[in-house]
């Protein structure tokens, strides 16, 4: 790209669009070269439990791939030679498995805190579970509470966690142990790094604090396109203090460029190898999960899209539903849609549909066509549109597909 010394609103989002890939030619079927070069934007998946929909990881390469045949992820994170590996890099995410030297800072500094947002554990069982861990690894936590747990209370909802739980998850943010795989109903399976990791990942030295804040940085930067510097911090959750410096570093070095970006009221930096297409022709759902929406600030900023996930909202406080995927059509969001998989009965329940003010008139035909395609991803063959939300009563016009039911 030619230097810029500005960019205006429109050809920022452009650069952020192609940097997270949403520019790259679709191919018929996905293959294990396509989840990788898919990988190279996103650099991590956020992984989380919620499953109304579809568990986040999927959604992204959903997103950029179409559909696409899931067990490539699960090839990618379990099998060998192991390309994926889950730990605390955003918050939960595969990760490229040549991170995990690079991630050896942030273990360094959980195991100097005894872990994170005070769950602690009980240091007297870690060499036990760590032994029980070598011995039968892959293991459950579950698999191990009758040996090393004791009674559960209900103290704390959602973290109820067993003794058993809690030194694993302190094990594994400290780097002791990784996680091997998880069961079909999500189950962590957790083994010793060295029956996880390729051995060539395990032989690289641990670089120094600097440069493994370069390299978090750069990547943030080459999956962002352009970004401030809190846009780079959160990518790979950094203190804004070592961003900022590394950011530094890179300008010197020329990876990133100065730029000021219309409407943005701080200093943006563009990687030197982003792209600004003429135009962006997406049209596809976005999980809540996303990178493109992670950083609810930028979103807004992008996209003019204020975002705010309500999974734990109460009902009657939610304003656009539970499960709520924006809408990308072309390089704007112009919709939202609260979404539910009924598999017992086979059906893609649109629970609620909200047009951004910007919509284009074709907008509800444009995801009527991009739910057939998400349902026939997903194995439903029924989409009920639900009368909720100014943009459902197009969306049930455009149900010309049959099967569907407004």
């Amino acid at each position: 790209m030619t230097p810029l010394q500005s960019l205006s609103n429109v050809q920022a989002r452009r650069v952020a669009l192609a940097a997270q890939g949403f520019t790259a030619r679709p191919h018929a079927t996905a293959s294990m070269a396509t989840l990788q070069r898919t990988l190279g934007h996103t650099g991590v998946l956020q992984v989380d439990s919620v499953n109304v929909l579809q568990r986040a990881h999927y959604m992204p390469l959903y997103s950029r791939m179409g559909p696409y045949d899931r067990d490539l992820l699960r090839r990618a994170s379990q099998q060998r030679p192991r390309r994926l590996v889950e730990y605390w890099a955003h918050v939960q995410t595969f990760m490229p498995v040549d991170l995990w030297p690079v991630m050896q800072h942030r273990m360094d500094v959980y195991r100097a805190d005894r872990g994170k947002w005070g769950f602690t554990a009980d240091p007297d069982l870690e060499p036990r579970v760590l032994a029980a861990v070598r011995d039968r690894g892959p293991v459950s936590a579950r698999a191990l509470d009758e040996e090393f747990s004791g009674p559960r209370t209900k103290d704390h909802w959602g973290w109820n966690w067993s003794d058993a739980r809690k030194v694993l998850d302190y094990l594994f943010l400290v780097g002791d142990v990784a996680i091997a795989g998880r069961t079909s109903q999500f189950e962590v399976l957790y083994d010793v790094p060295e029956r996880v990791l390729p051995t060539h990942v395990l032989a690289l030295p641990t670089p120094t604090k600097a440069d493994a804040d370069l390299e978090l940085v750069r990547r943030a930067a080459r999956s962002h396109g352009v970004g401030t510097v809190r846009c780079l911090a959160d990518y790979y959750r950094m203190p804004v203090a070592d961003t900022k410096a590394a950011v530094e570093s890179l300008v010197g070095a020329g990876e990133l460029q100065p730029v000021q970006v219309q409407g943005w009221g701080k200093p943006a930096y563009l990687h030197a190898a982003a792209k600004l297409p003429r135009r962006v022709e997406a049209c596809t759902l976005l999980s809540p999960f996303d990178p493109v929406v992670w950083e609810r600030d930028r979103a807004e900023q992008l996209f003019g899209f204020h975002y705010r996930i309500e999974i734990y909202v109460p009902v009657h406080k939610r304003v656009h539903g539970y499960y709520v995927l924006p809408f990308l059509l072309g390089d704007a969001i112009v919709a939202r849609v609260d979404l539910k998989a009924d598999r017992a009965g086979g059906r893609l329940l649109v629970k609620g549909a909200y047009a951004e003010e910007t919509a284009p008139a074709e907008t509800a035909d444009a995801l009527a066509g991009e739910l057939v395609r998400l349902a026939g991803w997903l194995g439903l063959t029924i989409i009920v549109v639900e009368p909720r939300g100014d943009l459902a009563p197009g969306l049930a016009a455009a149900s010309a597909v049959a099967g569907w039911r407004g």
